[in-house]
């Protein structure tokens, strides 16, 4: 069975040279949470919207299903992806039932499935459609914009799901709740087994909490490609710099205390 999407050799350089992704090889399961992590201008992002041609690649390709998507009508593809980024990218003169539903009408839905549907996510990610169905983005928390764009990007059942960054804006306690939520929501919502997730985070704990594997990028190169425990463990000079890096806090309080 072929990898939901599968990067070959993928290469992306700006016409001033400058090499963002180099040959990065990566081969995502159906079914299953990749993360990628790495620092800022790593090629994250980047390597993120090849998977929906927001960037094509100046070298190797990007299969989806096994097709290269280079072969794809780009509108069907990126209907056919779920797609969510940390600003949201909500229309702020649509209501929140029109955003959530957005992806259906651009399919020409029935506007009474598009309604149906869309209510019914917005209650999935903790929004009572009887109380937000009528606002504006401008009348919500970022939170709950956040919840909005998740439920428009899983509106069609996506079997492919990006996601770049999407809770890095929120406070803490908020993040943790999303995270929770998209956990939840992907096993329960119609199709789980074939979600696959495409997941850019900067946060360790993050990837960890959602993802089967995660991958490190440095300046363009893919470093690492582990399951969360094995990325734990491994002794790899890069991997082991991002770990000792998050919870500096904890080290230092335990260090400060001393033996018992």
């Amino acid at each position: 069975m072929p990898a939901a999407i599968e990067f070959r050799e993928v290469s992306f350089a700006t016409a001033q040279g400058r090499r963002l992704l180099d040959r990065i090889s990566l081969a995502l399961e159906a079914g299953t949470i990749t993360a990628v992590l790495g620092r800022s201008g790593s090629g994250k992002t980047t390597l993120l919207r090849t998977a929906n041609r927001m960037i094509e690649p100046t070298g190797g390709q990007v299969l989806v299903g096994g097709t290269p998507i280079r072969d794809a009508e780009i509108i069907g593809l990126r209907r056919g992806m779920g797609y969510v980024i940390q600003e949201t990218g909500l229309f702020p003169h649509f209501n929140i039932e029109r955003n959530a539903g957005l992806v259906l009408e651009a399919e020409g839905r029935p506007r009474d499935e598009r309604i149906r549907r869309s209510h019914g996510l917005l209650a999935a990610v903790g929004l009572d459609p009887a109380s937000f169905a009528h606002l504006y983005p401008r009348q919500l928390s970022g939170g709950q914009r956040q919840r909005v764009g998740l439920a428009r990007a899983l509106a069609a059942e996506p079997k492919i799901l990006l996601m770049d960054e999407p809770f890095g804006a929120l406070d803490p306690l908020t993040r943790a709740e999303m995270q929770d939520m998209l956990r939840d929501l992907l096993h329960k919502l119609p199709g789980r087994v074939q979600t696959t997730v495409l997941l850019v985070t900067h946060d360790l704990d993050e990837a960890l909490y959602l993802a089967d594997r995660i991958v490190l990028l440095e300046a363009g190169k893919l470093i690492a490609n582990l399951e969360r425990a094995a990325f734990l463990r491994s002794t790899q000079p890069e991997v082991s710099a991002y770990v000792r890096a998050f919870h500096r806090g904890e080290r230092s309080n335990a260090s400060k205390a001393g033996p018992e």
